[in-house]
């Protein structure tokens, strides 16, 4: 009886709940309607100021502020993409890493063309070098699609012609060769590095994180594994028997 008492005084009471419920509805009504343009927001000017305005409204001031300080470019000459921690000095420096990428590639592959004559023939280490100038290129590819997914322009440079003989009267063919590797394999990881530093001046975290993630790290793996093959190498010898072996160990690997 008690609860049911409750109830019915609730129901008979006149507390204005109902008029400020229907008040705050309308106010929100008339800033919707201010914001999709169907009309002026008179609410608006009082609550740009205030911390504690409706979400609404900040929200729109937060959007006018947006397209000001980051326009979309006037005319399709201009990446749409491009960032501003992007800065010019960054497009070069890729543009430069994509050039040295090509070069080491090109090296390579005259090293595998080397090694596959039928006068030299060492398979195994053709097959090393063939897959190393495709690895290499695989790299400037992937600098090209990066270049242009940050708005960036490609801009490919000349490359220069490799040594066709790579015999050497001292070390001999192989020995000479994996030294001239492990050389280019250092030199891409200063190349690497100097890039990152031009990223890290242009505080483009981005750029970093792609160039330690995707490229600085394979490198050093890289140098290890040359290092390797060079010591070796060294310990083995010139002699024709010896590299033999070096070679088929090359072929059988994976």
């Amino acid at each position: 009886m008690r609860r049911v008492s409750i109830l019915c005084a609730l129901a008979d009471s006149r507390l204005p709940i109902a008029p400020r419920v229907d008040a705050t509805r309308n106010e929100k009504n008339t800033r919707v309607a201010g914001f999709l343009g169907r009309g002026p927001d008179p609410n608006f000017n009082a609550f740009r100021r205030d911390p504690t305005r409706p979400a609404l409204s900040r929200i729109r001031q937060a959007i006018i502020e947006t397209t000001k300080q980051y326009p979309v470019a006037g005319d399709r000459l201009k990446s749409f993409a491009r960032t501003s921690h992007f800065t010019r000095e960054c497009e070069i420096a890729l543009n430069e890493q994509i050039n040295i990428e090509y070069n080491v590639s090109n090296i390579y592959h005259a090293m595998y063309a080397y090694f596959a004559r039928d006068n030299i023939y060492l398979p195994g280490i053709a097959k090393h070098f063939l897959s190393e100038s495709h690895e290499e290129r695989g790299h400037a590819e992937l600098l090209m699609d990066y270049q242009i997914t940050r708005g960036g322009q490609v801009e490919l440079q000349a490359i220069t012609p490799p040594q066709v003989e790579y015999d050497h009267p001292e070390k001999g063919d192989a020995l000479y060769a994996f030294e001239l590797s492990l050389s280019l394999e250092k030199l891409n990881n200063d190349r690497l590095v100097a890039l990152h530093r031009v990223a890290e001046k242009a505080e483009d975290a981005a750029l970093q994180d792609f160039i330690e993630g995707a490229l600085l790290e394979d490198q050093v793996k890289s140098i290890q594994e040359v290092a390797e093959y060079v010591a070796q190498l060294k310990r083995m010898g010139s002699a024709g028997e010896a590299v033999w072996y070096f070679d088929q160990m090359m072929l059988n690997a994976k």
